[in-house]
């Protein structure tokens, strides 16, 4: 019984100081027009307007769609506002909260008895990406930003629209990560010029592994600095993977604007 109280004490005791940690981003409304983004803001320790840090758009998967501007933090919060990576790695980092019922790609969705994915080279960004653009050059002015290393990444529906804003936005991102995510091969003619890691699960069965090999494979053929990683056991959650590799922090934000 002793055991069993203890576990639950030290169980408590690190759900309560992650949610302590989660706090540390602030919480923010953008309003444009009539549209409305929620979204959290996390900066550097001891943030000094004098000097400029790196920025980091991080976008959320389907799953955590919403208005309570806390569900994009589900995966990802913990590990951004970990001790190791604000003491290594200080930065601005932005998290907005796609609409219910909104998504961060203009992708067509095939539902039948195997949900499929059909990228479009071209047609206008959904009403929630069109904001976070809006919303991201507004950070980056207003913020001690420093321009040549604005880095995005995301995960599922937020890798979708890694590859996507990082298109619509031509010479603002200096590296991008996308895992479980996709694209249409022929947009890598505006991606090239962003350093990439591309991450995904070989076992994934919600959004196929081939969307992202196929783009790996287009971006090397246009010449991209691009990485691949496929986790030959991990299912659509390759992303604890991902977070937990040594070098990808590292990567990103060595990385700056050509």
């Amino acid at each position: 019984m002793k055991r069993h109280a203890l576990l639950l004490f030290f169980l408590l005791a690190a759900y309560c100081l992650s949610a302590q940690d989660l706090s540390l981003y602030q919480k923010h409304l953008f309003i444009s027009g009539t549209d409305t983004i929620p979204y959290r803001l996390l900066l550097p320790e001891g943030y000094d307007a004098g000097r400029e840090y790196p920025l980091l758009l991080f976008l959320h998967g389907a799953g955590e769609r919403g208005n309570d501007n806390e569900k994009q933090l589900t995966h990802g919060g913990a590990f951004f506002v970990s001790e190791d990576v604000r003491r290594d790695y200080p930065c601005i980092l932005l998290a907005p909260q796609c609409p219910k019922a909104d998504y961060w790609s203009n992708v067509e969705i095939i539902t039948g008895s195997k949900r499929a994915f059909r990228f479009r080279e071209n047609g206008e960004p959904t009403r929630a990406l069109a904001t976070v653009m809006k919303l991201l050059h507004e950070i980056s002015d207003q913020y001690a930003v420093d321009k040549s290393r604005i880095y995005a990444g995301g995960l599922s529906m937020g890798g979708m629209g890694t590859f996507e804003i990082v298109r619509r936005n031509p010479g603002i991102f200096a590296a991008a990560f996308p895992l479980c995510g996709g694209a249409h091969t022929a947009t890598v003619k505006d991606l090239k010029n962003t350093a990439w890691w591309i991450f995904h699960g070989a076992k994934d069965d919600v959004v196929s592994s081939s969307h992202s090999q196929d783009m790996f494979l287009s971006l090397q053929a246009a010449g991209a600095t691009v990485g691949f990683t496929l986790y030959p056991h991990a299912n659509h959650n390759c992303w604890d993977a991902a977070f937990a590799e040594p070098e990808l922090l590292k990567w990103l934000f060595n990385q700056r604007k050509k």
